[in-house]
């Protein structure tokens, strides 16, 4: 069987890891949300030998998940724990940091709220929610290519869409957490990341 591949995972591991690097220089483990391929694991993983990092995704991606994880021969990710996040239950363990990439714009809102709200539980105090992806600020969706995303998901699911940063934040303060950094990333996204408090 072939392994799954994403080319926007390829696209933008670099530009992440570099800001990842920075934030968890000092951190022992990250809990990922929606691992997709696993190929954003393997390749942090790499970049920060000295955490753990734990994948989680819907039960259904878990064989092309550990195909990467597997030829990787790293020892330092954890196999795929079952995680819909509005379905499973999450894991006991505290984590000093969560990721999450291209996640919220496939959700339901819903959905989102019930992310925030269990990554801030799932969080040390001081753990940071880093979350890539595109986003919307004061309803305006800047980028022409991103506009045009928003109508397709829109239209094959009207639950989704491209989320609004103020939502995000007043939801990540609700949940006990506040912005750190917003960063402008390539091919018009954004690495948001928040801290508990």
């Amino acid at each position: 069987m072939n392994k799954p591949f994403s080319q926007a995972c390829e696209n933008n591991r670099a530009p992440i890891g570099d800001i990842l690097v920075r934030l968890l220089s000092n951190r022992e483990s990250v809990l990922e949300l929606g691992s997709g391929t696993g190929q954003h694991a393997v390749w942090f993983a790499r970049q920060l030998p000295h955490l753990y990092w734990q994948t989680s995704d819907r039960i259904e991606n878990h064989s092309g998940i550990n195909q990467w994880l597997d030829e990787s021969g790293l020892d330092n990710i954890g196999v795929p724990i079952a995680l819909n996040v509005s379905r499973d239950v999450w894991p006991k363990k505290k984590f000093e940091a969560a990721f999450s990439s291209n996640t919220a714009h496939i959700m339901a809102w819903p959905e989102v709220e019930i992310m925030f709200r269990e990554v801030a539980s799932s969080l040390v105090a001081g753990g940071l929610f880093c979350l890539y992806g595109p986003m919307q600020y004061s309803g305006v969706i800047a980028a022409e290519s991103n506009r045009a995303f928003n109508y397709r998901l829109k239209e094959s699911n009207p639950n989704q869409g491209i989320r609004e940063f103020n939502d995000l934040d007043q939801l990540a303060l609700s949940a006990g957490m506040s912005l750190l950094e917003d960063n402008a990333m390539p091919a018009n996204n954004r690495l948001l990341v928040w801290q508990k408090t």
